[in-house]
């Protein structure tokens, strides 16, 4: 049997990774689409908003705990992903505060769209890095739970601002795809890079998650739903963590 030659095998390679990483992308960018639909049309109650908010914040919290971190870890060592996350966090805070507070005190459906394009292209990045060592489904999993409040909230507060249906649509559509290219980018651009810049690039994106959660995903879902809302961000963190171990 003769031999498949190597620019076919390379070309199948390729081809295997961008559907790979289109395929995560595009999961994780339907629940945006799908939040902002059911915003542009619906108000949800804000306790129903507060628990999805926590679910989402504990998955997080354990898949960048236990896939990202973890992984950094183990392909760069421990100081390139602690460094990786100061930065992260460092670069989110800086950006929080020169123009993510002023846009939540002023329009606040603006102010969450631009906080979820923020940490969402470290996260879908650091997916897209994660697809180098083997898909990671938990990851992708609380990334899909997370977008789908963020964009819910958002949609339904540009709404009451005026805006119109089509524009929330069109935005967070264009949101959407962006995020879906970030996969991509993560996957293709950063897959043969070293131990240590993917360590640093998966810290970073853990980081900057990390921020994201304490600075508006945690104090927004307590100012809405109260201490309850703890419940949910356990159970978000335990079901993040039972698909990291299948």
């Amino acid at each position: 049997m003769a031999e498949v030659p190597q620019t076919l095998r390379n070309h199948a390679s390729y081809t295997h990774r961008v559907a790979q990483a289109l395929l995560f992308g595009g999961v994780a960018s339907a629940a945006l689409l799908l939040g902002a639909v059911l915003g542009a049309f619906w108000t949800p109650p804000e306790h129903l908003t507060a628990a999805a908010l926590a679910f989402a914040g504990g998955a997080l919290t354990s898949a960048l705990s236990f896939e990202l971190f973890a992984e950094a870890d183990k392909i760069g060592g421990v100081w390139y992903a602690a460094i990786g996350m100061l930065v992260g966090a460092a670069v989110f805070i800086v950006v929080d505060a020169r123009l993510l507070s002023g846009m939540r005190g002023s329009a606040a459906g603006l102010g969450l769209l631009a906080a979820a394009t923020l940490d969402g292209v470290s996260e879908n990045l650091a997916l897209g890095v994660s697809l180098v060592e083997g898909a990671s489904v938990a990851l992708l999993v609380a990334i899909s739970v997370a977008n789908l409040p963020e964009a819910l909230g958002s949609a339904v507060r540009l709404r009451e601002s005026g805006r119109s249906v089509r524009f929330v649509l069109g935005t967070w559509s264009a949101t959407a795809v962006l995020l879906a290219a970030s996969v991509v980018a993560g996957r293709l651009l950063l897959g043969g890079a070293s131990g240590g810049v993917l360590a640093l690039l998966l810290g970073f994106a853990g980081g900057a998650i990390l921020a994201a959660l304490a600075i508006t995903v945690f104090p927004e879902a307590f100012e809405h739903g109260g201490p309850f809302v703890a419940f949910a961000t356990v159970a978000g963190f335990l079901a993040a963590y039972v698909l990291s171990q299948t």
